[in-house]
């Protein structure tokens, strides 16, 4: 039976404010799905409320993943369950090492009922894997020795996250505008660092991957099943990969044209986020 991340009718606010007004979306494992939009339209927040942030409140709808609503998990059970997102802001960890964060994650994730205090993945096998895949990813070993984040570059946090993605295998990954801060060469490693990390999960299933970006390039290698474009907090119109190449070359005058209370809620939520 196909794992699957499904959403439904979902409604978030932030601060009483609605930003999320009922989306819809269901990911199979295997599948990869771009969804594309205006800054501001409710992409990143999307990505973050199926990840569990908790300064967002899902006022109606629901998350399920494989059939189970997830709505009340915390982002430790999702993780667990895995379900990973690669953040458009990373978080820097000043004195935790990139190597210890990833043995402590990665044993957590492939080992869920694990209970604090147990012990981690055998620092041999660890040490051979992450190898791999630094290697895989042109990243140097020294980088692991360095704190998560800290002092790192735009394309370094990036790299990190893909890096993070390779290590935990997860069932679903969500990659927040992992392309944004690098240059062409960059982006075309992490277009086909995704695409063959994708293909590489526990089991022979490959990720259900949901890439949030306004280009086209981190595309090149992970050609979009379905492509969803999000306007005022809603999904507005799918397509597939032409729609993507559609919108980074004429962008989305057509779907405000198309979508006019779609494109009246947008304007409502600038209106809001400019107050």
């Amino acid at each position: 039976m196909t794992e699957t991340l499904k959403i439904t009718n979902l409604h978030v606010a932030v601060e009483g404010k609605p930003i999320l007004r009922g989306v819809n979306l269901t990911i199979n494992r295997g599948e990869t799905h771009a969804l594309m939009g205006p800054n501001g339209s409710g992409k990143s927040t999307l990505g973050n409320v199926i990840m569990g942030h908790p300064n967002y409140e899902v006022t109606d709808g629901t998350i399920e993943l494989n059939g189970e609503d997830i709505s009340e998990w915390d982002a430790t059970e999702r993780a667990r369950a895995g379900i990973f997102m690669a953040f458009q802001r990373p978080m820097a960890i000043p004195g935790v090492k990139m190597a210890d964060f990833l043995r402590h994650a990665t044993t957590n994730v492939r080992n869920p009922a694990r209970k604090e205090g147990e012990e981690l993945i055998p620092m041999r096998q660890f040490r051979k894997e992450l190898t791999e895949k630094m290697e895989q990813l042109r990243m140097d070993t020294e980088f692991a020795r360095r704190y998560v984040n800290d002092g790192f570059s735009g394309g370094e946090m990036k790299r990190a996250e893909i890096l993070q993605m390779a290590m935990l295998r997860p069932k679903f990954a969500i990659l927040d505008e992992t392309d944004s801060g690098l240059d062409v060469d960059a982006v075309k490693l992490a277009s086909q660092s995704i695409a063959q990390i994708g293909k590489e999960t526990a089991g022979g299933d490959q990720m259900g991957i949901l890439i949030i970006t306004h280009h086209d390039k981190l595309l090149d290698q992970n050609t979009p099943d379905f492509t969803h474009v999000m306007l005022g907090g809603k999904i507005v119109e799918t397509g597939g990969v032409e729609l993507a190449h559609e919108l980074y070359t004429d962008g989305y005058d057509r779907i405000r044209a198309s979508y006019p209370e779609a494109a009246v809620a947008e304007q409502v939520m600038a209106e809001v986020e400019a107050v």
